[in-house]
């Protein structure tokens, strides 16, 4: 028969210790040096754009205009951003976001109204990430090379559908969610939109399981495998949830623009890598944040817009965008050899 255990006697008569703060208060105010800086950087940004066109800058509209052309790329960055923290890359993100675009266009789409739409560009989205993933997981292709072979594919179709004209879009239901009477208490709904796919692709890498795969595959797939996750599968995931995140962001487009066209989505892969790196993700894999990416991309929209507002050639913006991308990874180089 078993004998009750005693408790220590140096534990008799104390009161056992905490648990600890909350879970929750521990995710709220845990103090992130990377998110604080990204944050200091784009005050800086704004105090610049509020000095040099305080009246322009400042105005709500404007604010307005920088948080819905943020919501398309940042989207898509949100989905990179899973791709890259599993060590891949997907190259074609915008050329899937232009043939999402054209192809829920086109005349036989906008007779379903706003549901055929909105539709076809997820399913396309959908379609070209199952066949990245597919190459990529089970044919065992370098994302490089897979993810730029659908970019030159999916941009040459897009061009086909569309024989380089302009898809004019008539549903009013698609294009009344542009207007500003659609906004909800001043913030306009591609903006929502962007809100909850951010909130979603943070819960689902740092508050599931398929999260945590993820930065497991990034940062040693074959300790992964070994620990017994299925790592082609995970892959084939992810390049899923890239491609409907394309799709996503080609209906806030079409939205926003009122069109298709094959030029849509141009250097968006660029930008979304770009954004995720700046933000903390590695590009070699293993690590990743959602927050940094959104904060990489609002970064990046405000010296657009700064830019634009001062009448500032594009070239002086992209050599501005080129060094912050330096300046970013020449601090991951640092903080990853200090560690």
């Amino acid at each position: 028969m078993t004998q009750p255990v005693s408790p220590p006697r140096d534990t008799i008569g104390k009161t056992p210790p905490s648990a600890g703060p909350p879970a929750w208060r521990a995710v709220l105010f845990r103090p992130d040096v990377r998110t604080l800086s990204l944050l200091g950087v784009l005050a800086v940004l704004v105090l610049i754009g509020g000095f040099t066109k305080p009246d322009e800058f400042l105005d709500t509209r404007n604010l307005q205009l920088v948080l819905t052309q943020a919501s398309v790329i940042g989207v898509v960055t949100v989905g990179m951003t899973f791709v890259i923290t599993s060590g891949g890359i997907d190259l074609s993100v915008g050329a899937i976001v232009a043939l999402s675009s054209v192809w829920a266009t086109t005349v036989a789409t906008q007779e379903f109204g706003f549901a055929g739409i909105l539709f076809t560009a997820v399913l396309v989205g959908l379609g070209c990430g199952l066949v990245n993933g597919v190459l990529i997981a089970y044919g065992g292709m370098v994302p490089f090379i897979a993810t730029l072979a659908m970019l030159a594919s999916a941009r040459g179709l897009a061009l086909q559908i569309t024989d380089g004209r302009t898809q004019i879009v008539t549903v009013d239901s698609v294009l009344g969610l542009g207007e500003r009477d659609a906004y909800v208490l001043g913030v306009p709904p591609l903006v929502l939109v962007f809100a909850a796919v951010t909130v979603i692709g943070w819960l689902l890498l740092n508050r599931t399981t398929f999260g945590r795969r993820t930065v497991a595959v990034g940062g040693n797939a074959e300790a992964a495998r070994l620990a017994g996750i299925d790592v082609r599968r995970q892959q084939l995931h992810l390049y899923l949830l890239s491609g409907l995140c394309c799709g996503i962001a080609a209906f806030l487009l079409i939205v926003l623009a009122g069109s298709g066209q094959n030029t849509n989505g141009n250097l968006y892969e660029l930008d979304a890598i770009a954004a995720a790196i700046i933000g903390g993700t590695l590009l070699t894999g293993g690590r990743g944040t959602i927050v940094g990416s959104v904060l990489g991309v609002l970064i990046f929209t405000t010296i657009t817009n700064i830019f634009a507002l001062n009448n500032l050639q594009s070239d002086v913006q992209q050599i501005a965008k080129g060094a912050i991308i330096v300046a970013a990874v020449l601090v991951q180089r640092r903080t990853a050899s200090t560690t």
